[in-house]
């Protein structure tokens, strides 16, 4: 869903200098976004929640006026932020959406400073059963089909892959990579509602049968098919991605390569917005969140605890506990509008 240190710009320490020197008059305003209009984005992924609640809680402490979520799908959320449609976007990964960023018009009307959650995951896994049985290792081995017709779920002979959501990032790689690594005949990539399709694969492990699914982290599917124990990740021929991200090589440090680059998750702004409020872009920047709270966070609504209001109550429960954390942010936030 691993982070880098705060940096405290040497402006910050001279301003609290001068406050001491010049009293309580020159103090921050507490409330800089007093009578601004917020609105925050997210995809239809609804465990993206948390991590947009906690930045919109944040604003409002900033006395923001934060309008309720809008579900944009990101080739669209990136578009409509950097038109000014819409204020931010908690969930933007990177370098998985730099063709979206790029379309959207980049540097130019968009703002990302700062890492809001690193380290996320994403790749293909299938059961380790089926894995040890046939020692399956790489996804090159869908190619043979016999090998495929392991995990077909619909009796066409070719292998099922639970994959990705029309429009998202995930999309354009997992089709890009079926013809780079010559798989289109043998493999059937699955797609519809993300939560719909992994819920039936779910299942279908769950009845001993062979399973075939792209994932990601932060995600909750990782608590329920533990890599290592249910499942295992497939690594990948060679190095292959589409669009800006072409040129990357996604192999890891350990010698594996499961096809996708480790993204930043950050949160993208209207660039205007960030310039005309420096409180909003400092607190955009200095934020984060660890990928084990957000997994956290993500199982307890798989368990069921997935209405709004349990997912404001571990929003507030998150910012109880980490109190010195969120009001430091806010400090941050309030002392760049002097």
């Amino acid at each position: 869903m691993p982070h880098t240190n705060f940096r405290i710009h040497p402006l910050f320490a001279a301003a609290g200098l001068a406050l001491g020197l010049a009293g309580a008059a020159h103090a921050a305003d507490p409330m800089p976004g007093k009578g601004v209009q917020v609105q925050p984005l997210k995809s239809s992924i609804a465990e993206e929640t948390f991590q947009t609640q906690l930045v919109m809680k944040a604003l409002e402490k900033l006395g923001y006026e934060v309008k309720p979520i809008k579900e944009v799908e990101y080739p669209t959320a990136h578009i409509a932020i950097a038109n000014g449609d819409a204020t931010f976007m908690a969930d933007h990964w990177n370098p998985m959406h730099a063709d979206f960023y790029k379309n959207a018009g980049g540097d130019d009307k968009l703002a990302r400073k700062g890492v809001y959650s690193d380290n996320a995951a994403q790749g293909y896994l299938i059961d380790k059963k089926t894995a040890d049985k046939y020692k399956i290792t790489n996804i090159a081995q869908f190619a043979d089909p016999k090998i495929a017709k392991l995990f077909d779920a619909d009796g066409d002979g070719k292998a099922d892959l639970t994959g990705c959501t029309p429009g998202w990032g995930c999309e354009a790689v997992i089709e890009h990579q079926l013809t780079a690594f010559k798989l289109r005949d043998t493999v059937t990539h699955n797609q519809g509602s993300y939560s719909a399709l992994i819920a039936d694969t779910i299942t279908r492990f769950k009845a001993g049968k062979p399973v075939f699914y792209y994932t990601w982290t932060p995600y909750w599917v990782s608590a329920q098919l533990k890599p290592g124990k249910d499942v295992v990740w497939l690594e990948v021929p060679f190095s292959s991605l589409p669009g800006e991200q072409g040129k990357l090589d996604t192999k890891l440090p350990n010698g594996k390569n499961y096809g996708f680059v480790v993204n930043k998750q950050q949160i993208v702004a209207n660039k205007d917005f960030v310039e005309k409020n420096p409180a909003a872009g400092k607190l955009f920047e200095v934020m984060q969140l660890s990928i084990n709270d957000i997994n956290s966070q993500n199982n307890r609504m798989a368990q069921g605890e997935n209405s709004a209001a349990d997912i404001d109550r571990h929003t507030e429960g998150w910012i109880k506990a980490h109190q010195k954390t969120f009001d430091g942010w806010l400090a941050k936030a309030r002392a760049a509008t002097k």
